[in-house]
């Protein structure tokens, strides 16, 4: 069986916070009955700020899948996994945007994620536990080696003035209007704890129906008869617009059953300890889900009473600030805890996410792998590309300043690359540069054999730019060996290197760069050899400090690297000088410009291939 840690967390909350005296602007306006129910509810709640996914006006400013999405992405975009790894997404929701597909089928679409497996959950706020244990369970048998795990809730949607006009919403409903908000949480799980940084090794799941005890608490989309069942559920009513007259749609929450909660979550707590599974004394942090802050006051008043008391000092909340985002509650804690900098190595952390729905009591215990960093390399500021002195050859110096024009889309670009994006964000992985260094050396051993070529289809009218490319192939047609130090100085072997076939990318680069050097007279190929050059130049040192400082390596151990950014920029002072000497029609300029572009998309179609052979 797999550990599993989560190693990566991302939250969304839509628009600015939202105090209370606010609140009515975008869930109004409202009568002098419904304001005493909401300074009531407020009273209770006692959240001071919460997000709305709307305007003033009462539009939507997003969709749940969306806001699912954005923490996503923010999750991923601090985990060392690149988005086209993610092998599992599991998404919940109280109610997604539509009755149907599954919100994990929409937040896979609002990701662009490959080809995986998609889960979806509803349920009130455990669907969010839900998700986590399904993808915790697949990572552990081996399903998957990671998993994206989002929840998102859109309730101020369903009590909006629009919404709930021409209809009697009770008093519950009216509680729930002003307790319930909008936001969503994401966690990106592995087999693995990050490499630097820390993560939350899982070590214990538990989630718990007691459906066949009770009777429904919280609902939305039937009518309870007196008896207290759900009687009539949306889709029996004769028509839509009967069910919409008889508040079929309301969010209902019985207020005398929900108070069994409190006991039900002792009660299983109490048994999680007897079985071994908490051990109170080890415990760091409690992070509870309180739908509001009676229920914080019950649970420590009562835990107490139950000679289990829980310290005041440990609980972790944000339900004051952030309000209660129901399903996602359990993210935008864990992930507001993961981002502060106060958790240390061992620590223990226990979730807990009750929900009312039709009582279900989930917990998750964790414990704290590794300690956040905050060393990490410093982003780079913009640099403006190192212009070769001004020609007075007007032909060469318009090759120039469009040669500098492909560069610069060529270089942003990059960024967008998997690998390259890692590597921006600090979560560079060993494998990552041993699959960069073997992709690279099967391109590296052919450089010199173009350029070779290119030199034997050079005419005697160029025989100086014959001896140029003859000159360049010697000088590196020994490169690999340095590629092939460093992949096995980082626990890669020479049969791996030396065995690995060409990518996708870089067959389409080899040929072309053959295609083009057995041209008569190549010329053109100066625009490919700007993109090469310019790389080793302009980048090659800067990746090799990031992997460097990242991994932790030795200079010997990034040499390929740091060597070219040194020995490139004498190559790309002979090319300036060549052009000089060059009669450069506006045809053979297009045709440097044509060939650089060319390069520039193959070379990173290439960087994009990596782990594809």
């Amino acid at each position: 069986m797999n550990t599993v840690y989560i190693n990566a967390a991302g939250s969304f909350l839509p628009g600015d916070p939202v105090g209370n005296d606010e609140a009515p602007e975008f869930l109004g306006p409202i009568s002098k009955l419904e304001e005493r129910l909401r300074q009531s509810a407020l009273g209770k709640n006692g959240i001071r700020k919460r997000h709305y996914a709307l305007t003033k006006d009462g539009e939507p400013t997003h969709t749940n899948a969306g806001m699912a999405a954005l923490a996503a992405e923010q999750a991923l975009a601090r985990s060392e996994v690149a988005k086209k790894d993610v092998g599992m997404l599991c998404a919940a929701a109280s109610q997604g945007d539509l009755l149907a597909p599954g919100i994990g089928s929409m937040v896979h679409a609002e990701l662009g994620l490959e080809d995986i497996e998609v889960s979806s959950f509803t349920s009130f706020c455990a669907s969010g536990m839900m998700a986590l244990k399904t993808a915790v369970s697949a990572i552990r048998c081996g399903d998957t080696p990671n998993a994206v795990v989002c929840a998102s809730e859109f309730a101020s949607r369903f009590f909006r003035a629009g919404y709930l006009e021409g209809t009697r919403p009770t008093p519950d409903t009216q509680f729930l209007r002003w307790t319930l908000s909008d936001g969503s949480g994401a966690f990106v799980l592995e087999n693995r704890p990050n490499e630097r940084g820390l993560s939350l090794k899982v070590e214990m799941m538990d989630l718990v129906s007691y459906a066949g005890h009770f009777e429904t608490c919280m609902y939305g989309g039937g009518k309870k008869d007196e008896s207290g069942q759900i009687a009539k559920p949306w889709s029996n009513y004769a028509t839509l617009e009967e069910a919409v007259k008889d508040g079929a749609f309301h969010l209902r929450q019985d207020f005398e059953l929900l108070e069994q909660i409190i006991p039900l979550g002792l009660q299983r707590y109490v048994q999680l300890v007897e079985d071994g599974k908490i051990d109170p004394d080890t415990l760091d942090w409690v992070l509870c889900h309180f739908s509001s802050d009676h229920f914080r006051e019950s649970l420590e008043s009562e835990a107490l009473k139950e000679g289990t008391p829980l310290d005041p000092d440990k609980i972790f909340t944000n339900l004051y600030e952030k309000g209660n985002t129901g399903s996602a509650s359990i993210f935008v804690m864990l992930e507001e805890l993961m981002q502060s900098g106060r958790l240390k190595n061992g620590q223990q952390i226990l979730c807990m996410v009750p929900e009312s729905g039709r009582f279900i009591i989930s917990f998750m215990l964790l414990t704290v792998v590794g300690d956040t960093v905050v060393d990490a390399a410093p982003a780079e500021p913009e640099t403006a590309y190192p212009m070769p002195a001004e020609s007075k050859n007007p032909a060469v110096a318009s090759v120039t300043r469009r040669l500098v024009d492909v560069w610069i889309d060529f270089e942003r670009s990059l960024r967008s690359v998997p690998f390259i994006d890692k590597l921006n964000r600090g979560k560079l992985r060993m494998e990552d540069y041993r699959m960069l260094l073997c992709n690279h050396r099967q391109q590296v051993v052919e450089g010199s054999r173009w350029i070779a070529r290119a030199a034997s289809s050079i005419t005697a009218d160029y025989d100086w730019l014959r001896s140029m490319f003859l000159s360049h192939a010697h000088t590196e047609h020994r490169d690999y060996l340095m590629l092939e130090s460093d992949f096995t100085s980082v626990g890669g072997s020479l049969e791996e290197i030396r065995g690995a076939e060409k990518n996708i990318g870089s067959e389409a680069l080899s040929a072309w760069m053959f295609h083009q050097a057995s041209r008569e007279n190549p010329i053109h190929l100066f625009g490919a050899m700007f993109i090469i050059e310019g790389l080793g130049q302009r980048v090659a040192s800067r990746w090799g400090e990031k992997i460097r400082h990242q991994l932790g390596l030795e200079p010997e151990q990034v040499s390929f690297l740091t060597y070219h950014g040194e020995a490139d920029e004498d190559h790309m002072g002979e090319m300036w000088q060549a052009l000089e000497n060059l009669q450069i029609t506006p045809e053979i300029a297009d045709a440097i410009v044509k060939t650089a572009k060319v390069t520039a998309r193959l070379y990173r179609l290439q960087l994009e291939e990596l782990d594809v052979t």
